[in-house]
């Protein structure tokens, strides 16, 4: 058998670059500059500085200026994701040369890795209520972009740099659009020029999946009993016992909210059921829980962040951490007393939040 001479530096390098190329997500969303950034551990909560959003105002001599509200630039965020791959370094050596290892090992690691990172990414539609489309309908023409691009517009998201993530049913429904059939095809890595659907409307549009489908767990009948005015939750009361999961969509009147967290709902008394946004003109005592759907989404960039922190480095083994474009990667090189065996582990430490939900919409197909 061959020994094992390739470094865990080496083998860092190598797939680093190959997991930035298989991310489509976090490549379309905001990320935090961490270079020389502090080690981290999964389950910390680290300071991320998020845009800002300003607008400009008449200057009056007699009053000056009133300082705009900036608490939106720092949000709190924990670390709570850690996506790893291992394998037994004897499985490794067994390959030939660094070709063979990058062909066989390297690419399939970074791969997993971003497979993983896509989905959970994705996850963020939960938190956005802004919804266009309809349950179970593919978009058969250019309505279904106008449409959310109506609504980025009415919310005064910025027209620069709006990206969408459709499924793979309704890619393919997209495709045959003669428009965005014959649109130019741009990307800023393999992953997103493989994906790329064409821009139409000011939206870049890509596929994936790991575009997420909902399935509401809640069958029955709901009916407003009580609304505060601006308050963040609403008084249910059920046709039987039932839980809202966090996700869920509600027509309310004309408004169309999002579940803020799983909610068991009571059929003897109302419940109070935090959503978003606040509920602030019923027009109907009436509640219906939208069906299932893939939930795509069109946004602006800066509607989520995608954090990541340099992992800490373990004693008393080989390991090396690399960071580059928003990105940290480690590679520890260990034993394993109980089996006997050398394992080499690849692991991404990185978190995902919801800045800014109006800077989003999500397309129901």
């Amino acid at each position: 058998m061959a020994k094992f001479d390739i470094s865990v530096k080496q083998i860092a390098r190598e797939t680093l670059p190959r997991l930035i190329d298989n991310l489509v997500f976090p490549n379309l969303v905001y990320k935090e500059n961490i270079d020389g950034g502090a080690a981290s551990k999964q389950g910390d909560t680290v300071s991320v500085r998020c845009p800002v959003f300003l607008q400009a105002a008449e200057f009056d001599k007699s009053s000056g200026v009133t300082p705009q509200n900036m608490q939106k630039n720092t949000v709190d965020v924990q670390l709570n994701h850690l996506a790893t791959v291992d394998m037994q370094v004897d499985a490794i050596e067994a390959a030939c040369d660094f070709d063979s290892i990058v062909k066989l090992f390297i690419e399939p690691a970074a791969a997993a890795l971003a497979e993983k990172i896509n989905a959970e990414g994705l996850e963020l539609y939960r938190d956005i209520p802004y919804m266009a489309g309809a349950a179970g309908t593919l978009p058969v023409g250019l309505d279904a972009l106008a449409n959310a691009s109506c609504i980025l517009d009415e919310n005064r998201v910025p027209a620069g740099k709006r990206c969408a993530v459709w499924s793979p049913r309704a890619t393919a429904a997209l495709k045959q659009i003669p428009a965005l059939v014959n649109a130019e095809k741009s990307g800023s890595s393999a992953a997103l020029r493989t994906g790329s659907i064409g821009k139409v409307f000011g939206i870049e549009n890509y596929m994936s999946q790991a575009v997420c489908k909902h399935e509401p767990s809640f069958t029955g009948t709901l009916t407003l009993t009580a609304n505060a005015d601006q308050a963040d939750a609403v008084m249910l009361k059920a046709s039987a016992a039932g839980t809202l999961r966090h996700g869920d969509l509600l027509k309310i009147g004309s408004q169309t909210v999002t579940v803020k967290e799983d909610t068991a709902v009571s059929a003897s008394a109302g419940t109070a059921v935090k959503v978003s946004p606040a509920v602030t003109a019923v027009t109907s005592d009436t509640v219906e829980v939208i069906g299932a759907h893939d939930a795509n989404l069109v946004f602006h960039p800066d509607a989520f962040a995608f954090i990541t922190r340099p992992l800490q480095a373990p004693a008393g083994v080989e390991s090396y951490v690399t960071t580059y474009n928003g990105i940290s990667l480690r590679v520890v090189r260990g034993y394993d007393m109980q089996y006997k065996r050398e394992m080499l582990s690849m692991d991404v430490l990185y978190a995902f939040e919801t800045i800014y939900p109006e800077l989003a919409v999500r397309y129901l197909t």
